[in-house]
C-alpha cells in the first residue's frame, strides 16, 4: 500500500511538472467549419472572390457546386493582360476538374516578365504560381534570385510570406535554403500574448498565411519547420480563437491554415475532448473521447492510452497503461470496471501512433458519480440527569417517523445515521450534510452542520437549553429535515425525517415572521450641528482693526510732514485709467470677501485686470519716452 501511494505521488509530481505543456484551447469545431463553409460558399462577383471561395472550400474538403458554371465564369472574367486576373483564374481552375484556362504566347511572356526583382513580391508570387498551375516552364534559380532581392527591399511579414509560398512552387533542385531560413526569422517577430497566443501585429490574416506558407515550404523541401511544439499550439490558439471573420480573404486564410495544420508531414496538433461531460457512474460507466485535428476531423488511426489515473483525494493510482477502444469514431474506456470510489480523478492521456502528433499528452479531470443511501437513522430524546431511560426509534429512508419527539430544557434531542454508497456499500462523507429544523407555524428555519466521527458515523445532538437563542426561544413543532448534497452524488437527499416539539424555558407566543418591506418611510434623522464659537470682545476687534489701518495712518502722517511729491503725476488717459483700475482691483478684493464667489470674481478680474495691464503698459512707455527725451 505504501508503495502504491509513493508511486501515486511520483506520477502526480510528473503530471504537475508537465502541466505547463500547452494543448489547443481553440480550434474549428464542426459548427465553426460549417459557418466558414457558408461564408466561402457565397456567390462571387469577380475573379478574386471566386479564387477565395473555390480554393477555400477545397482546403476545407467541401465540394464546389456546379463546376461547369464556375469554369465558364472564370473564363468569362479572365483578363489575359493582367497577372492578377491570370493568377486568380488559374488557381481556381485547379480546384475544378476539367477546367482549362487558355494560354497564349503573349500570356506566357507577360508572366515570365513579371518574375523580376523590379516587380513587387506579390506580382512575383502570383506570376510564379500561375506558371506552375498552368504547367508552363520557368527557371527556378532565377526566381530564387528575384525573391532574395525583393526580400531585401520588402522586409515585411506579408512580403516574406509570399516569398515562402512562391518557393514552395519551385523545383526542389533550386537553392531554397536562404528562403527557408526566413521561417525562423518570421517566427522571431511573432508577439507572445500571455503564453497562450502567438500572432503578428499585422493581424489574423498575416498569421494564418504564415502558417500556411511555413508548412507548404517545409513539406516541399522535406525539412521540419523551426517551430517548437508550444509555438505551434500558440499559433493554433491565435488563428482559431476568432469565430467570425471580417472578409472573404480572412476566411480563406483561416481555411488555408487549418488545412496546413491538419495535413502536413511534420506537426499535426491533436484536439482531445470528451463526448458529453467528463463523468462516469454505474449507470454510465464508459468514458468517451473524441480525438480530432484542428478541423474536428477524427484521427481514427491513432492509439489512445491512459498513462495514469490518480484519485485526487488519496493521491493513489487506480489505473495505468490502459488503452481506449475505438467504437464508431469514439474512443471508449470502461473506467467503472476498476471499481473506483466516488470522487475526482486526474487522468493523463497519451495519443500515439503517429510521430507528427503535437500536444498528444492531455490532462483530464474525470468525475465518478454514485448514489447515496441513508442507513441506521436513529432518533432519541436523552434525559440530562439520566433519571429516565433513553428510548431510540429507527426510521427508514424515505419514510417519516410516525410520532413526534418532544424535548424541553431537561432533555437533549439526538440523531445518528450513516451515509453509504448504494452500489458497493462503502461509507461516504459528502461535502454538504445539514440538519434543518423548520418551525411549522412561524416559518423560522435553523440549520446545523452534521459532522461524522472517526468511524464515519454522523451524530447530531440538540441541547434545547443551550441552543434556545438560535431559536429565539420560540417553542413549537419543528419539521426535522436531513439535507445531503455533493457534486459526485446523482441523488441528493432532502428527507423530512420527523416532527420535533421543542419547549424552551422562556416561553413566548409564536410570532409570524413577516417579510421586511423596503419601501416604507424611514425615521427622520435629526442632525445636530456644532454651535458657532462665541465672537471675541469688541475691544479686541477694534484693536485689531486699528493695527491693520496703522500703516496707512503712518503714510498720511509722513506725507503731511515730508510733503508728497506729485509733480511727476500725469493726467493722461492711460495714467488715470491705470490708477482707477488699480483701485478697482482693491475694491474687487473687498467685494469678493463680502458678496462674490470665486468664479464670479475671476470673471470680473479678467476684465479689470486686462484694462489695468494695458493702461499700465502704456503709462510706463510714455514715461520712458519722456525720460529719454529729457
Amino acid at each position: 500500500m505504501a508503495r502504491s501511494s509513493l508511486l501515486g505521488l511520483l506520477l502526480l509530481a510528473v503530471a504537475l511538472a508537465g502541466a505547463q505543456a500547452l494543448t489547443p484551447s481553440h480550434y474549428l469545431s464542426l459548427p465553426d467549419v460549417a459557418r466558414l463553409q457558408n461564408l466561402l460558399g457565397q456567390t462571387f462577383t469577380d475573379l478574386e472572390s471566386a479564387y477565395h471561395s473555390v480554393v477555400g472550400l477545397t482546403k476545407l474538403g467541401a465540394a464546389v457546386a456546379d463546376h461547369k458554371e464556375v469554369c465558364q465564369f472564370l473564363n468569362s472574367q479572365l483578363d489575359p493582360t493582367s497577372v492578377d486576373s491570370l493568377f486568380f483564374a488559374a488557381e481556381a481552375s485547379q480546384a475544378i476538374p476539367g477546367c482549362e484556362i487558355p494560354v497564349s504566347n503573349e500570356t506566357r511572356d507577360l508572366l515570365l516578365a513579371a518574375v523580376s526583382e523590379d516587380s513587387t513580391m506579390t506580382q512575383i508570387h502570383r506570376a510564379v504560381s500561375t506558371l506552375s498551375s498552368l504547367g508552363l516552364p520557368l527557371a527556378s534559380q532565377e526566381v530564387v534570385g528575384a525573391l532574395t532581392a525583393r526580400i531585401n527591399k520588402e522586409d515585411n511579414v506579408m512580403a516574406i510570406t509570399s516569398a515562402l509560398l512562391t518557393a514552395a512552387r519551385l523545383s526542389q533542385q533550386a537553392e531554397l535554403g536562404g528562403i527557408l531560413e526566413e521561417i525562423e526569422d518570421l517566427t522571431a517577430r511573432l508577439d507572445d500574448l500571455g503564453g497562450m497566443y502567438l500572432q503578428f501585429e499585422e493581424g489574423l490574416e498575416a498569421t494564418a498565411m504564415f502558417v500556411t506558407a511555413a508548412y507548404s515550404l517545409s513539406d516541399h523541401v522535406d525539412m521540419e519547420p523551426p517551430l517548437k511544439q508550444d509555438q505551434v499550439i500558440q499559433l493554433v490558439n491565435s488563428i482559431f480563437s476568432k469565430k467570425s471573420w471580417d472578409s472573404l480573404a480572412e476566411a480563406f486564410s483561416v481555411a488555408s491554415a487549418a488545412a496546413a495544420l491538419s495535413n502536413n508531414r511534420f506537426q499535426v496538433p491533436v484536439v482531445v475532448n470528451t463526448q458529453g461531460p467528463a463523468a462516469v457512474s454505474h449507470s454510465q460507466p464508459t468514458l468517451q473521447l473524441l480525438v480530432t485535428d484542428v478541423m474536428s476531423q477524427p484521427l481514427a488511426s491513432v492509439n489512445v492510452l491512459v498513462e495514469s489515473a490518480l484519485a485526487m483525494a488519496s493521491k493513489s493510482v487506480v489505473l495505468s497503461q490502459a488503452p481506449f477502444t475505438l467504437n464508431d469514431g469514439v474512443f471508449e474506456l470502461n473506467f467503472m470496471s476498476t471499481q473506483p470510489a466516488s470522487g475526482y480523478y486526474h487522468f493523463i492521456i497519451a495519443v500515439t501512433g503517429d510521430s507528427r502528433l503535437v500536444a498528444n499528452h492531455v490532462e483530464l479531470k474525470v468525475k465518478v458519480s454514485t448514489e447515496v443511501a441513508v442507513m441506521n437513522m436513529d432518533l432519541s430524546v436523552v434525559d440530562k440527569d439520566q433519571s429516565i431511560g433513553t428510548k431510540t426509534s429507527r426510521v427508514e429512508y424515505p419514510s417519516k417517523a410516525k410520532s413526534a419527539f418532544t424535548a424541553d430544557s431537561h432533555q437533549n434531542f439526538a440523531m445518528s445515521f450513516q451515509l453509504v454508497d448504494v452500489n458497493n456499500g462503502a461509507e461516504l462523507t459528502p461535502h454538504q450534510t445539514f440538519v434543518r429544523l423548520h418551525n411549522q407555524k412561524t416559518g423560522q428555519e435553523v440549520v446545523f452542520v452534521a459532522e461524522p466521527d472517526s468511524k464515519n458515523l454522523y451524530k447530531f445532538e440538540l441541547d434545547t437549553a443551550e441552543r434556545k437563542s438560535e431559536f429565539d426561544s420560540i417553542s413549537g413543532t419543528y419539521s426535522l429535515c436531513l439535507i445531503v448534497g455533493d457534486a459526485t452524488l446523482e441523488n441528493p437527499i432532502l428527507w423530512n425525517v420527523a416532527d420535533v416539539v421543542l419547549k424552551f424555558v422562556e416561553e413566548e407566543a409564536p410570532v409570524t415572521i413577516q417579510p421586511k418591506t423596503l419601501y416604507v418611510p424611514k425615521p427622520e434623522i435629526q442632525h445636530l450641528f456644532r454651535e458657532p464659537e462665541k465672537k471675541p470682545p469688541t475691544v479686541v476687534s477694534n484693536t485689531f482693526t486699528a493695527l491693520i489701518l496703522s500703516p496707512f495712518l503712518l503714510l498720511l502722517i509722513l506725507w503731511f510732514k515730508l510733503g508728497a511729491n506729485v509733480s511727476s503725476f500725469s493726467f493722461s488717459p492711460s495714467t488715470v485709467l491705470f490708477h482707477v483700475g488699480h483701485a478697482a482691483l482693491l475694491g474687487l478684493m473687498y467685494v469678493y470677501w463680502t458678496h462674490l464667489n470665486m468664479f464670479q470674481t475671476l470673471k470680473y478680474l479678467a476684465i479689470i485686470g486686462g484694462v489695468t495691464f494695458l493702461a499700465g503698459n502704456r503709462m510706463l512707455a510714455q514715461k520712458a519716452v519722456k525720460r529719454y527725451v529729457s
